[in-house]
């Protein structure tokens, strides 16, 4: 963990229901994010979220608002608990359901963060449900194939992971955009 929470530690579930985001690819990320200056002040979506080591790197950096969307049980326990013990509870909500339903367009965000379990490809499904302008960043263990209206603006490989940063493709004036 960097920024304010530097040294801290967060729980994780026992057994591989979760994919964890290494600490290598968690500072790459955030270091990137942050060179970018889209981390400060942001609302951030944290999709699959897991143990949420990834909004809670965000919270930790300087983002105001953190959502938490988890379908796992075990793992929404744990999210849960290292919110409190970190003392993130008033700048985050927990959201228990499917990263992939219409519910996920209630929450504003302007950066999203999806790390869904291995094998995962939806990723139409899950883009269609955020925010216009929001940026995406999404973590997968291949390349991922860039969903329809959006750019890839960034891909990068540490080891096993993929990372890959989408921002919704831009309208030439006079051009409507396909729905």
């Amino acid at each position: 963990m960097a920024g304010d929470l530097r040294g801290r530690r967060i729980e994780s579930p026992v057994g591989d229901a979760t994919r964890p985001t290494t600490d290598k690819v968690r500072e790459a990320v955030f270091n990137a994010l942050g060179s970018l200056d889209l981390v400060d002040g942001a609302r951030v979506l944290d999709l699959f979220a897991g143990t949420g080591a990834m909004g809670i790197e965000a919270l930790s950096r300087g983002a105001a608002h953190c959502t938490f969307v988890e379908s796992d049980r075990k793992a929404l326990e744990v999210l849960r608990t290292n919110l409190r013990t970190l003392g993130l509870e008033q700048r985050s909500t927990v959201v228990s359901g499917d990263a992939t339903s219409p519910m996920v367009s209630a929450h504003t965000a302007t950066l999203v963060i999806a790390d869904p379990p291995y094998g995962f490809d939806a990723w139409q499904t899950v883009v269609r449900n955020v925010s216009p302008d929001a940026f995406v960043v999404i973590e997968s263990g291949s390349s991922i194939a860039v969903p329809d209206g959006w750019e890839c603006r960034r891909e990068k490989r540490y080891g096993r992971t993929m990372v890959t940063f989408l921002t919704r493709r831009q309208q030439e004036e006079g051009t409507v955009e396909p729905s």
